[in-house]
């Protein structure tokens, strides 16, 4: 990096939480803030965010995170954010016309069970990659546009704006200037081309979504315009964007195809890079985009489960066995062997490769002598199951694309602090499991690419010889337990389907 300009700032816009988290010259964390984001459910399956209340906090934290120095020292920003949540705003005023619907809603169900009816499922794989769920934005922007009085026939002159949480922050950052997004954003929506990396024209007939308030797609590294420089004190380019599961792939530095990532936030999410051709899977995953920086085309297979750390969360919230979601470790560790207990924590449905909306969660195999112990170490070995239900499809799409099957985990995200987490995923998924020193892969993988897009890094070699191991977990249960244990898991998801 030039002396004078020694910092990147990394937005990091989460389900749960809005953080800044500047960076230094060796790409390392020096300085964060974090704000906490209320979720709203307005009725059963239904999720919202305040978009104005994401806006704020994304300013605080910022401000915050780069208190004490000049910005002139910051380079670049890099935006990574919660991925499918959509918004839609007012272009002129640049106020949301309603609360944000977060990627978790279940309320366009029926319309994409009318969809699938209607056969419609094998076009949209074919052209996006992706399956028929609510989870895809494509279906809650046609509520938001339906359910608004007035707004079809606004968004007919584009006097509206629409995007995922990426483009709501470059649009408000750049003081209405830049309505833009990046190509991982942009694939998620389920309009997207995932081979031309342009709208769908046949995707836009479809959900009835019009061009014109669609943002431009640009490329994970490149230019989304400046600050307004009243915001920070000066303009600054904002040169980094990618949703928050690339930009983790990006920050775990799995550049080579069949190198494979998982995230553990609030869901958990595990991407494989499958190289430059746009690939299909057969095993409901989700083909994707990775990343497109300095002329590179990364595609990738995502697995993506709903609830990972937010099950921590319903412990400590609903449930009152924790007061802070740190504590579930030393929990766990306490728990009897309870083997035949299994919890399957479908809140909001089933994520892949099941993608059942309408599955409900439940704690199956409870006896007397169990506890909150024994249904925190449940609770925990759940994400584990669900990891492996990823790898297994996983590993048949990598062997149909002479990829091979995955040979070790990269971990990161806020549970992998947890090493009876990492040990336990290990021994349920029977791979070696690597967590990184710095796990904020996701703030860094928007920060690696603002600093490609702003010249601070020559290429991903350098990247990639950044990448330290903090710790890896070789597995230390054996194969014919695991497979018996998994057996059981498998038995307790159809109980609940």
């Amino acid at each position: 990096m030039t002396p004078s300009a020694p910092f990147i700032l990394a937005i990091d816009q989460g389900t749960t939480s809005t953080r800044a988290i500047l960076f230094d010259s060796g790409a390392l964390p020096v300085a964060y803030h974090s704000v906490e984001l209320r979720q709203i459910y307005p009725a059963n399956g239904w999720v919202e965010h305040d978009p104005e209340e994401i806006w704020r906090a994304t300013v605080v934290s910022c401000r915050v995170a780069a208190k004490g120095i000049s910005p002139s020292e910051i380079a670049a920003i890099g935006i990574t954010n919660q991925r499918e949540t959509t918004v839609l705003w007012d272009r002129r005023s640049g106020k949301p016309l309603h609360n944000a619907i977060v990627w978790q809603d279940r309320r366009t169900g029926e319309r994409c069970r009318e969809l699938k009816d209607s056969g419609h499922e094998m076009q949209v794989t074919a052209r996006t990659g992706l399956l028929l769920d609510p989870y895809f934005s494509a279906t809650k922007m046609e509520w938001l546009l339906d359910h608004l009085p007035g707004l079809r026939l606004r968004a007919k002159d584009a006097d509206l704006a629409a995007g995922t949480i990426d483009s709501w922050l470059i649009f408000k950052l750049t003081g209405g200037a830049v309505h833009a997004t990046d190509v991982t954003n942009a694939s998620r929506t389920m309009l997207l081309d995932l081979k031309s990396l342009q709208w769908s024209d046949a995707m836009l007939r479809l959900f009835n979504i019009p061009r014109a308030i669609l943002p431009d797609v640009r490329d994970s590294a490149g230019n989304f315009g400046t600050t307004a420089p009243d915001l920070l004190g000066a303009s600054i380019p904002i040169r980094g964007v990618a949703g928050d599961q690339q930009a983790a792939l990006f920050g775990q530095a799995c550049f080579a195809p069949g190198d494979v990532k998982s995230t553990y936030g609030t869901g958990c999410f595990a991407l494989v890079n499958t190289g430059a051709a746009a690939p299909a899977s057969q095993n409901r995953l989700l083909a994707t985009t990775g990343y497109r920086a300095k002329g590179q085309m990364a595609y990738a297979i995502e697995g993506s489960i709903f609830i990972a750390g937010a099950v921590v969360q319903w412990l400590r919230d609903s449930l009152g066995c924790i007061r802070h979601a740190s504590e579930v470790e030393a929990l766990a560790r306490t728990a009897k062997n309870a083997d035949g207990l299994y919890f399957v924590p479908a809140f909001t449905g089933l994520g892949a490769p099941y993608w059942d909306p309408n599955a409900r969660g439940a704690i199956l195999g409870l006896t007397r002598d169990m506890g909150a112990a024994e249904i925190a170490r449940a609770a925990l070995d759940s994400v584990c199951y669900q990891t492996r239900d990823l790898l297994e499809a996983m590993g048949r799409d990598m062997r149909a694309n002479g990829l091979g099957v995955p040979s070790v985990l990269k971990v990161d995200g806020g549970m992998v602090k947890n090493d009876w987490f990492c040990q336990r995923l290990a021994d349920l998924t029977g791979l070696p499991v690597e967590r990184p020193k710095v796990t904020e892969t996701t703030a860094l993988g928007a920060a690696y690419l603002a600093g490609l897009a702003a010249g601070l890094f020559a290429d991903f070699g350098e990247i990639a010889s950044a990448w330290a191991l903090d710790r890896r977990f070789e597995p230390e249960v054996g194969s014919a337990t695991r497979d018996v244990l998994y057996e059981g898991w498998m038995k307790a998801v159809e109980r609940i389907r």
